[in-house]
This record gives C-alpha cells, structure tokens and sequence, in this order.
C-alpha cells in the first residue's frame, strides 16, 4: 500500500448524516490523452479529466483520482473478503484522499453520481448506520459501463430533442408561408381589379369631402 495511502487513513474519522443540494445534471466529457507511458496516478487523472469529474478550477486540488484509486482498492477488498461494507468510503474518506474538505468533496461529489459512476449505499457498525459511497461495480470496468451508459443515454435523449427541433422548425416555416399566403390571396367574393377599382373609389370620395 503507497505511503500516502496509509498515512490518510490514519486521520480517517466518520459521520453519519449528510445533505447533499440537489442542483440539474451535470456531464462533462473532455479529450485529454495521457503521456507515451504513463504510470497508474497519470492514468487516473486522464480517465477522471475524459468524464469531467477532476476539478477545474486553478488551484484546485490534483489529487482527486486518489479518491477514484481507493473506491477501486476497497472494492477489492470487499470482494475478496466478502464484505460488501468494505467497499463504501465515506464523504470524509473521500475528501481526504483527494486533499480538500468534507464540504469541498460534497460540491465534486454530484458529479460523480451523475455519471452513475459511484452509488450512496449505508451499513451497520458498531450499532450505528454508516452512510457512503461505493462504485457502481465491482471493478472500476463495470462502474465506468454503468457510467458510459448513462452518458448514452443522455445522448439518445439528446438525439431525439434534435429531430424534434427539426420538426419544430419545418412545421413553424410551413404555418408562416400558410398564413403569408392567406393574407396575400383577396376575397374570393371580389376579384383584384374590382378590389383597386373599389379602393380607387373611396379614394376619389375621400378627397371629394375633403
């Protein structure tokens, strides 16, 4: 187990209540590419700059695919040990391994479930609920295809609001030219000379009583 790691855990404390702010989804894609032979911590930053979820601010924190690394160790543990509790880090946790506070790590923490790529489970310790987060999997694999299908998804939702914008819009030209055409059309009671005879008249009246 690396250093940092080990030394993170030691400062690991819990709580048991959170409230997240509810806010529209947000999904993020990018195009970073790692370097001709990156090691596991490049790697991980590329894959969290692709989904959107490393920080963007300047100054921000770069170690948040620590946080990614950790979800995927425990998630071993879990699976190997079969305990399913091993798996889940909490908010705390979490903020911990990426270097920024519990209340930093919630403003990050909607991304990260908005992509499906981590789900909030809980678990009894000790005679107290535990509340957290774990992968959406059992490997990092199976959480980013859960991941990837929600961004389909969201694509798919997006393709159909195109054709019906194109709908929309076809429709919207077809009702202007319609109703230009109305108002350019006369009186089928009068034809077009006997419409400017009868307007020449009230003319030719109008000036008379004047």
């Amino acid at each position: 187990m690396p250093s940092w790691r080990r030394e993170i855990r030691k400062g690991i404390f819990q709580k048991t209540r959170e409230v997240i702010p509810f806010s529209p989804a947000k999904i993020i894609l990018t195009s970073h590419e790692p370097g001709v032979t990156p090691d596991a911590d490049e790697l991980a930053q590329v894959i969290l700059h692709r989904i959107g979820l490393m920080p963007r601010k300047q100054g921000a924190t770069d170690k948040m695919h620590c946080t990614l690394v950790e979800l995927y160790e425990r998630s071993k543990v879990a699976n190997r040990q079969k305990k399913p509790e091993q798996a889940v880090m909490t908010v705390e946790e979490m903020g911990m391994f990426a270097g920024i506070s519990r209340q930093t790590m919630y403003d990050y923490l909607k991304r990260w479930l908005d992509i499906s790529l981590i789900v909030k489970t809980s678990y009894i310790t000790e005679g107290r609920v535990v509340i957290g987060y774990k992968l959406n999997g059992n490997t990092l694999e199976q959480a980013f295809d859960r991941a990837m299908r929600r961004i389909q998804e969201n694509m798919e939702l997006t393709q159909k609001y195109i054709r019906e914008l194109q709908r929309i819009i076809k429709n919207e030209k077809i009702a202007d030219a319609q109703a230009k055409n109305s108002q350019s059309v006369p009186s089928s009671s009068q034809s077009p000379a006997q419409s400017g005879h009868e307007i020449q008249q009230e003319q030719q009246e109008d000036s008379i009583e004047a």
